[in-house]
């Protein structure tokens, strides 16, 4: 499906489950009152800039792993950055995340438990769990999905850094690529608290279509494979849906009440338009513009649109291009 004004209208092949915002506040108010975090000082000779390890217990027995950089000497509470990463991967290395304090920002970084960072995980499912973290726990039921876990994770991590008191509670955002876009929007969609949006082609979204497509990119092939060596003749594919609705970003867009800037590479063959359109279309806000590049993958986007992220975030005015 590529006709633009086709995607322009695109909702995803079902809808959100009736009882869904009921299933997220329930998780919610099953959270502690009150965090226990450890922030700790780490000294790498950084000019004017503060640096911290964050570690939480999270849910279902994981440990969460923040980087942390907050300017030096800031004359009152700092805005930050929730900046999540794609999957499988880990957060930027530090000297990566300078040009947020340097702006007067702060920067968080988190790594996904189970994945190449820091974060533990050391939680048990049952069922097929070969290849990936989207089937993981999913024929349990929505309770026991390992992403419900994370999204928790990212909730907590908001909650959190907004009670530090050198820290606008009030200007937070949120931002990231492919599984990093999605968990930005899950910040937004979870926790009010973030008031900016940025995400770059979003990851888990619109599930049956990503089947039905027989998406065999390395981030989906878990769902192919689910199918092909647990259960080839799909008796339990409605099953399985039903489960992976509750962590379908298409159906958490709905939450998202901020601003959003969302981009989308046309020649994406991961994260293909149509479920990234999906999300868009059904996002809770008004103030959102969605930028379509017709040259792009799913690949690193260098130039230019780095900048504008940071134009976006940090209220800079970095030119873009060159007139």
């Amino acid at each position: 499906m590529q006709d633009i004004q086709q995607l322009e209208h695109y909702l995803g092949r079902r809808e959100v489950p009736a009882d869904f915002d009921e299933f997220w506040e329930r998780n919610l108010q099953k959270l502690p009152a009150s965090f226990q975090a450890n922030l700790i000082s780490k000294d790498f000779g950084f000019k004017n800039v503060n640096a911290y390890e964050l570690t939480f217990a999270g849910t279902n027995h994981g440990t969460v792993y923040s980087r942390c950089l907050f300017p030096k000497d800031s004359a009152g509470p700092v805005p930050v950055v929730f900046y999540f990463h794609g999957y499988m991967g880990q957060s930027p290395d530090w000297s990566e995340l300078l040009k947020y304090p340097a702006s007067g920002y702060g920067i968080v970084a988190m790594d996904v438990r189970g994945q190449s960072g820091y974060s533990q995980d050391n939680a048990s499912f049952n069922g097929n769990t070969v290849l990936g973290h989207i089937i993981r726990g999913a024929e349990d039921g929505p309770e026991n999905l390992f992403y419900k876990h994370i999204y928790l994770d990212v909730y907590s991590l908001v909650e959190i850094v907004a009670g530090f008191d050198f820290v606008d509670e009030y200007r937070l955002y949120s931002y990231g690529g492919s599984q990093g876009g999605a968990l930005s929007l899950v910040a937004a969609a979870l926790n009010p608290k973030i008031k900016f949006n940025v995400a770059i082609y979003p990851f888990l979204g619109d599930f049956k279509y990503v089947i039905d497509s027989h998406n065999e990119s390395e981030p989906y092939m878990e769902l192919i494979r689910y199918f092909k060596f647990h259960d080839p003749f799909h008796k339990k594919e409605e099953q399985i849906l039903r489960t992976l609705d509750y962590i379908d970003i298409k159906n958490m867009a709905h939450r998202v009440k901020c601003p959003v800037r969302m981009i989308t590479g046309m020649m994406d063959e991961v994260c293909m338009p149509a479920t990234q359109f999906a999300i868009y279309n059904r996002l809770g806000t008004a103030d959102k513009q969605h930028f379509l590049l017709p040259e792009y993958e799913h690949e690193p986007m260098n130039v230019h649109v780095d900048d504008q992220a940071y134009n976006w975030l940090c209220h800079t005015k970095i030119q873009i291009g060159k007139e």
